[in-house]
């Protein structure tokens, strides 16, 4: 997998696509469970029609939101024999560091500038190591259409958790809005190590839901992945 195709996809995972219909899903949908593309996970969907609740997906990225406050995404990387090696080299804490500077936050910086990454800690007892990291995105929420005009104000400052894993051979991106940012604008009060412990339990329940259904003996050739859309910074 080229470093052009993970760095397209990571940004699909973090930015919404417009919505599809069901019948244009590359996954597909079971009653309540979804199902990727390639066979990696499925999960309990996040997102309910009654409320508004859409699916977009790529063939390595599906995002569920609704109308409310929920926007999710779950990116699947297939690791190549380069990316293999950097993980074997580097061991799963620096490995993921790595992955996430290099391909999730450098893709945020080319759309939105001013990203800063707040903080990032690895978590060994989560699916046998895991990096939880966070970012502060000005003028980046999914969620300004909901959002009155700015006026003079500088545009809101809009928050996401991250969490990222190996499994079966994939790399997984788990990633979502703490919608309350900016939605609550100037009654908003919550501190930063509130912010992150809510965006914590939110990522762990999205974890929750996910079985995973495949080993990394059946992982398709990452190098015949299709390639993604092109982002949207919308």
């Amino acid at each position: 997998m080229s470093r052009r195709l993970l760095a397209l996809a990571a940004l699909t995972s973090a930015l919404a696509l417009h919505a599809q219909e069901p019948a244009s899903l590359r996954g597909r949908v079971d009653g309540r469970t979804y199902y990727s593309p390639t066979g990696a996970f499925s999960i309990a969907i996040p997102v309910l029609p009654e409320l508004g609740g859409e699916i977009t997906d790529t063939p390595n990225v599906v995002t569920f939101r609704d109308d409310f406050n929920t926007h999710v995404s779950i990116a699947v990387f297939p690791l190549d024999a380069t990316q293999r090696w950097e993980m074997a080299s580097r061991g799963t804490k620096d490995y993921l560091a790595y992955f996430f500077a290099n391909f999730i936050l450098a893709d945020f910086r080319r759309t939105f500038q001013s990203v800063e990454s707040e903080q990032a800690v690895f978590v060994p007892g989560i699916m046998d190591g895991a990096l939880v990291a966070y970012l502060l995105i000005p003028g980046g929420s999914m969620f300004m259409d909901k959002v009155a005009p700015f006026g003079g104000d500088k545009p809101p400052v809009a928050k996401r958790g991250n969490l990222l894993f190996v499994k079966n051979g994939d790399v997984y991106v788990i990633s979502t809005e703490l919608a309350e940012r900016v939605l609550e604008g100037k009654s908003y009060q919550k501190k930063p190590a509130e912010e992150d412990k809510l965006l914590r339990q939110r990522l762990d329940d999205i974890v929750s839901k996910m079985q995973f259904l495949k080993t990394a003996n059946t992982r398709p050739n990452a190098l015949t992945t299709p390639t993604p859309p092109a982002p949207s910074s919308k």
